[in-house]
C-alpha cells in the first residue's frame, strides 16, 4: 500500500522567497527517490506563507528509505528558523478506495 502524508508549515514574515527556494531544491531530490510517487509542494492563493506539501511513496519502505537520505536533515535544519511551526506539521492519509 502507498504511503500518502500532507506535510505544513508557515513561513516567517518576509521569508517566504528563502523557504520557497530551498523547497524546490529539495523537491528535485525527493522526486528523484526511486520509491517517491509524488512530491508537490504549494503555497496557499489567499496566504502565501502558508505552504503545503503533498508526498506519496511506493510504500513504507520506501518512505522509510525517504527519511533516511542525506539531504533531509539539512534541509530540515535550514527550514527550523524560517518557520513558524517547530517543524512542518505532518498528516498521514489513507484512501478511502
Amino acid at each position: 500500500m502507498t504511503k500518502t502524508l500532507f506535510a505544513e508549515f508557515t513561513a516567517r514574515e518576509g521569508t517566504e522567497d528563502e523557504v520557497a527556494r530551498l523547497l524546490r531544491e529539495y523537491a528535485e531530490k525527493v522526486r528523484e527517490e526511486e520509491g517517491n510517487l509524488a512530491f508537490d509542494a504549494y503555497t496557499k492563493a489567499s496566504s502565501p506563507r502558508a505552504f503545503w506539501i503533498f508526498e506519496v511513496y511506493r510504500d513504507e519502505d520506501a518512505f522509510q528509505a525517504h527519511l533516511k537520505q542525506p539531504y533531509g536533515a539539512p534541509f530540515n535544519a535550514a527550514l527550523a528558523p524560517l518557520i513558524e511551526e517547530d517543524a512542518s506539521v505532518l498528516t498521514f492519509l489513507d484512501p478511502l478506495t
